[in-house]
């Protein structure tokens, strides 16, 4: 049974922003914690404020893995399988770092230089994402 493009692109484009919608509200969070790094006040972050924060990533992370499964099963067209595997790989590095992010803020600490691992995990990721859909979409639209 051949792919049917026009579904694999209306799911990918629904991924992509999907994660954005997560990521927005996941932000304000992350911000407060990159903050607290940045002016050396981690110390400064409550018991609360950590465990809302990992709440509310915890939350953000399972929603990233129920997409990271979609896109395991989406069927891609032949011409960005390669591609695809790029996406799949990429968004699997960025769960993890995403979860490695939430075991930096565990014991009501930070664990700044996991917390900094898990971001540039992250970043590295979001290049790859971004660099899949770019190279999807030119292939798509040139056919």
């Amino acid at each position: 049974m051949k792919p049917n493009l026009g579904f694999y692109v209306q799911k990918i484009n629904t991924l992509v922003q999907d994660t954005e919608k997560i990521g927005e509200t996941l932000h304000p969070r992350y911000e407060e914690i990159r903050q607290a790094i940045d002016a050396q006040q981690v110390n400064e972050l409550s018991a609360e404020t950590l465990n809302e924060t990992i709440t509310i990533f915890t939350e953000g992370t399972a929603k990233y893995q129920a997409m990271l499964e979609q896109i395991k099963k989406l069927r891609p067209p032949a011409q960005v399988l390669g591609i695809h595997k790029k996406l799949e790989h990429s968004y699997t590095n960025y769960v993890a770092g995403c979860e490695e992010m939430i075991a930096s803020l565990a014991d009501e600490t930070v664990d700044v230089e996991a917390f900094n691992a898990a971001e540039e995990k992250q970043d590295k990721a979001t290049d790859g994402i971004s660099f899949s859909i770019q190279r999807m979409t030119n292939t798509l639209l040139k056919r």
